[in-house]
């Protein structure tokens, strides 16, 4: 069975705090972990040491991540590399249309999977180790959606639980 520290992840996001937050998570988890902080620093990292999966934030000054996706899908050596999308603009003015291209399939390859900020470190160490196949600390019948739901509902208001609930019911 493959382990977390034999696997490279490459995080890239603009913002120093979450690049450090995302890092520290792997880093505790076991996993190797690069960081750039924008597409074109990640492109240099990609072409140093191919990653085992990468970690990609979606609006970012200098090259996007719907950039740096773009390129990465059209070089056979890294189109296969996975990757998870951790960003705050899949619905907004600013990320919105690149988040639609990319999870469309206009980069060839979507991303494995999305997360939206602010993320859990769990929620997001287990969606890295979905994505390249290493058994997570989630129950076996939890995935994908149902882990997202878990992580959204230990993080909602109280008040909006309590009404989410009472929609579900009816």
């Amino acid at each position: 069975m493959t382990s977390p520290s034999e696997k490279t992840v490459l995080v890239v996001d603009d913002e120093e705090e979450v690049r450090l937050f995302l890092e520290t998570a792997l880093t505790d988890a076991g996993f190797k972990v690069e960081t750039a902080a924008d597409g074109n620093e990640a492109l240099d990292k990609v072409k140093e040491q191919k990653p085992d999966v990468v970690s990609l934030d979606l609006v970012m000054p200098k090259k996007s991540g719907a950039k740096f996706l773009y390129e990465m899908r059209k070089n056979k050596e890294w189109q296969k590399i996975p990757v998870v999308l951790v960003t705050a603009h899949a619905k907004d003015d600013l990320g919105k249309k690149d988040f639609q291209d990319v999870m469309s399939g206009k980069a060839l390859l979507g991303p494995e999977t999305y997360l939206e900020k602010p993320v859990k470190a769990t929620t997001y160490v287990n969606a890295i180790k979905r994505a390249i196949n290493i058994p997570t600390d989630e129950g076996p019948e939890e995935s994908g959606a149902k882990a997202e739901l878990r992580g959204l509902i230990e993080d909602a208001d109280p008040a909006r639980l309590k009404e989410a609930l009472e929609v579900l019911k009816k």
